[in-house]
């Protein structure tokens, strides 16, 4: 069992910037495919971005909507994964779920990732 946690979400102007964080628990970590993924107001959850790691660095996906204003980042020592998220849009509202694929592929999907956190609320006001 891994146990998934995001922190970091809040209201933000349209512009501005929140990083969030995602905790997931296990000794192997390094090994876990992380994922990012949101679910806006009334629509189905969405992927946003995912992080495998790979020795001296890692492969990195993002959605085509957050590419170049979102980074997501890993810290193995300490069992954590982040989103930073630049240049917001109200468009970008949503709670936001950090999952872990413990099998370590590379998605985009969903039901891919075995571990899920509760999510973290952002809302970019216009």
């Amino acid at each position: 069992q891994v146990h998934v946690v995001e922190s970091g979400g809040g209201l933000v102007q349209a512009g501005g910037s929140l990083r969030l964080s995602c905790t997931a628990s296990g000794r192997t970590f390094s090994t876990y495919t992380m994922g990012w993924f949101r679910q806006p107001p009334g629509k189905e959850r969405e992927f946003v971005a995912t992080h495998r790691w790979s020795g001296g660095g890692g492969f990195i996906n993002y959605a085509d909507s957050v590419e170049g204003r979102f980074t997501v980042s890993r810290d193995n020592a300490k069992n954590t994964v982040y989103l930073q998220m630049n240049s917001l849009k109200p468009e970008d509202t949503a709670v936001y779920l950090c999952a872990a694929d413990v099998n370590g592929r590379y998605s985009r999907w969903p039901a891919d990732y075995e571990y899920w956190g509760q999510g973290t609320q952002v809302t970019v006001s216009s």
